[in-house]
């Protein structure tokens, strides 16, 4: 079905994309892969191309439109070149809205620059060794000292951990208030006592860095709690339909991308002396899941107008995030069945975006916190 959600401004910034992957990101990548890490010059080249800070305001050197459909056509695109190493959407979806929505006009002017430079590399710390999806169970404290806040605790899991150059922290700071009493305090490379632990050796996207952060004493300026005190957990909840989303249209277009692979493969594969497609079981796998894939692609994109248009709800982009990345799971697996031994060897894109892929339905909110969510609203 001809999709209808983009304009030719997408188009070119799609293009755009594609030829940036071409020349930056494809020829280095097997490197990355290896090193566990991408290159600073990687988002260096990404901010002189326009793909950093999309929705910043133009007078802090972004693009000056909240229009997610740009974001979408990111996503797609490095999700088809299987680059999730460069964790742009990270960037520019998951921490751009704190910074644009909460920062102050001297936070903005501070960080908002180099973040769509590309010389402020930023994450998100929330995750700790003890709590996941249980903001309750967060133990870093923050404890204000007048003229600044003391941080110490640790986090694990946190994307562009060892690259980031600004990190968003989840701490308590009214320990008796629980969920509610949480800030978000912004920490600093080069800050006294905040220490990076090592880069973690993950199954998939080897060239994303993903990191334990340890927090000892730190001194953090008063200047850089990030919104109101105590308010992390509604800025948290309203900004993580907008992560699901990514990761859910990030989600159909591993599918999507699969399936044209493996259509591809059993047209050109033969057994006992035919072209696997000739096989009758072989037609009905790729029926099902190209029919899965159309159904989850009309959702996804009535999804991403929804949002584009400020619409979009907590409840539907839970329904997004967890069908198009179990979809992607399902697809993924069933797709290197019909490689068979090839779809085992590492060489072969299916079996990278199997395990790049696996970690989709678990963050962002695991599939099962997704259904709890759509399930309370259904049920109150």
């Amino acid at each position: 079905m001809q999709r209808q959600i983009f304009t030719e401004e997408h188009d070119a910034f799609r293009e755009t994309v594609r030829a940036f992957l071409a020349k930056e990101v494809l020829p280095y990548y097997e490197q990355w892969e290896q090193d566990g890490i991408v290159s600073r010059e990687a988002w260096l080249a990404a901010g002189r191309a326009g793909l950093l800070g999309l929705a910043v305001p133009e007078e802090y050197g972004g693009g000056g439109s909240d229009d997610f459909r740009y974001s979408a056509v990111l996503a797609e695109e490095f999700t088809r070149a299987g680059a999730a190493g460069l964790a742009i959407g990270l960037h520019n979806d998951i921490i751009g809205p704190y910074l644009t929505g909460l920062a102050t006009d001297e936070q903005k002017r501070r960080w908002l620059p180099g973040f769509c430079s590309g010389e402020t590399i930023t994450a998100i710390a929330m995750t700790e060794p003890g709590a996941g999806s249980d903001l309750q169970g967060i133990r870093t404290t923050a404890e204000d000292k007048g003229d600044h806040w003391l941080l110490n605790g640790s986090k694990t899991f946190i994307s562009n951990g060892i690259l980031a150059d600004l990190v968003i922290v989840v701490a308590k700071t009214t320990p008796e208030g629980g969920a509610k009493g949480l800030s978000l305090i912004v920490v600093e490379r080069g800050a006294e006592g905040f220490e990076r632990g090592r880069n973690l050796d993950k199954i998939g996207q080897k060239s994303q860095d993903t990191a334990e952060l340890f927090f000892n004493d730190v001194r953090v300026p008063k200047e850089n709690l990030l919104g109101e005190l105590d308010g992390a957990f509604i800025h948290l909840m309203t900004n993580l339909a907008q992560e699901r989303m990514g990761i859910a249209v990030a989600g159909i277009a591993a599918a999507e991308h699969l399936l044209e692979i493996t259509t591809q493969y059993v047209k050109e594969r033969e057994a006992f002396g035919r072209p696997l497609s000739k096989l009758q079981h072989i037609r009905f796998e790729i029926a099902e899941m190209a029919t899965e894939c159309a159904v989850t692609r009309t959702f996804l994109d009535r999804c991403i107008v929804d949002h584009s248009d400020g619409v979009l709800d907590a409840v539907h982009a839970s329904m997004a995030k967890w069908w198009a990345t179990e979809l992607q799971k399902r697809v993924a697996d069933r797709c290197l069945q019909l490689h068979g031994g090839y779809g085992y060897m590492s060489e072969y894109k299916v079996a990278k975006a199997f395990t790049d892929g696996r970690i989709q339905t678990i963050y962002g909110g695991t599939t099962e916190i997704m259904k709890e969510i759509i399930g309370r609203s259904l049920l109150a």
